[in-house]
């Protein structure tokens, strides 16, 4: 089984940089357009369905197959559609403190209202930038100096539009075995919230003592729950 990392909004794919060298197996972070590898990109273009369609290409391109697709935070929109373009190649799914509204409705209309407000403060020109105070407290309650440095250093500007386009969640319904690990110091996405997503998707649920960014301040965890699903297997989709 190979590991296909999607990161959330405002980062790139280094921000698994420090989880990856943990996990046992292939592992591809994607960069989504507009950023990294896809920095070419204008950002104020992007749509989810070009965030998806990214992450299928990195995929054909290596290759890979039985894959546990992880998506943190503002991956939960991605997730559906990625499964919906490449049904056959999923093992799992797991969703780290992942945003994931209800069907056609906004990301905005399903963060936390103060969340909400910062994000809104943030948006000019089609872009979104999150303020170094914004990140710092949104992000960095639970990190030290150094996982700090690291988690603002690498904050991007990510594309506006994307947070208030409608999501297509019907990948979800397939049937691919899905974990939610829960944070439950997360600022960011709080308990709450990270609740009703995990109900709507019908995942079993990992909880874990961080912030939203777990993938930085308890890697070893993070990773040790991976690891654990990449060790046990499950069967391959049928899309007969």
């Amino acid at each position: 089984m190979s590991f296909v990392l999607i990161h959330g909004a405002a980062f790139g794919a280094t921000c698994w940089d420090r989880l990856i060298p943990l996990l046992d197996g292939d592992t591809l972070a994607v960069d989504l357009p507009g950023r990294g590898r896809r920095s070419d990109v204008d950002v104020r273009t992007v749509t989810l369905d070009d965030c998806a369609k990214a992450v299928a290409a990195d995929v054909l391109e290596h290759d890979l197959t039985d894959i546990v697709l992880v998506g943190h935070s503002f991956g939960g929109v991605t997730i559906p559609r990625v499964m919906a373009l490449l049904p056959e190649r999923i093992r799992h799914v797991v969703l780290l403190s992942a945003v994931v509204p209800e069907d056609r409705t906004r990301v905005l209309d399903q963060i936390d209202p103060e969340v909400r407000t910062a994000v809104e403060a943030g948006i000019a020109g089609g872009v979104y930038s999150i303020g170094v105070e914004a990140a710092r407290a949104m992000l960095c309650n639970d990190a030290d100096e150094d996982q700090t440095e690291f988690i603002l250093g690498g904050v991007v500007d990510d594309a506006a539009a994307l947070l208030a386009e409608p999501v297509d969640l019907a990948g979800y319904e397939l049937p691919v075995p899905r974990t939610y690990l829960h944070l439950a110091d997360d600022r960011c996405y709080p308990p709450e919230l990270q609740a009703r997503s995990s109900e709507r998707v019908g995942a079993d649920i990992v909880t874990l003592q961080a912030g939203h960014m777990a993938l930085v301040t308890i890697p070893e965890q993070v990773a040790a729950v991976l690891n654990d699903l990449h060790s046990a297997g499950s069967s391959p989709v049928d899309t007969n």
